[in-house]
C-alpha cells in the first residue's frame, strides 16, 4: 500500500466523524519524518476522541500498523504516527495555538476533496 493510499483511508475515516477543515500537507521533499501530515480539528474533546478512533478502526482494518497514538486521553491533541502518515486531530483552540500548517508551510498542499463526504 502506498502512502498516498493511506492518506485516503485516514481522510475518509476522519470525514465519516465529521472532522472539520482537513489539510494533508505533502512532507515528501520536506521532512524525513513522514511522507504526509494530516491535520484537522474537532469541536469538542468527545468528537476528537471519535475521530481518532474511527482512523484507528479504518487503518487497522486495512491492515496498516499503528506505531504510536499520543494524547488521546486529553483529547486536546491527539496524533497517530502510522509511519508514512502522521495524522494531527486538534480541538479548535489549540490547532490555531500551535499552526502546524504555518510551521510546515513549505510543504504542499494535496487536494483531499475527493476524500471527504460533503
Amino acid at each position: 500500500m502506498t502512502s498516498k493510499e493511506m492518506l485516503e483511508i485516514v481522510v475518509k475515516a476522519a470525514s465519516d466523524k465529521r472532522a472539520e477543515d482537513i489539510v494533508a500537507l505533502d512532507m515528501q521533499n520536506v521532512s524525513l519524518l513522514t511522507d504526509y501530515f494530516l491535520i484537522t480539528d474537532a469541536t469538542s474533546g468527545r468528537q476528537v476522541q471519535a475521530i481518532s478512533d474511527s482512523v484507528q478502526d479504518a487503518v487497522e482494518a486495512a491492515g496498516i500498523e499503528v506505531k504510536r497514538i499520543e494524547g488521546r486521553d486529553a483529547a486536546r491533541w491527539v496524533m497517530i504516527d502510522l509511519g508514512d502518515v502522521m495524522v494531527h486531530i486538534f480541538q479548535k483552540d489549540e490547532r490555531a495555538h500551535y499552526n502546524l500548517e504555518k510551521l510546515w508551510s513549505e510543504a504542499p498542499l494535496v487536494n483531499v476533496d475527493e476524500w471527504v463526504e460533503a
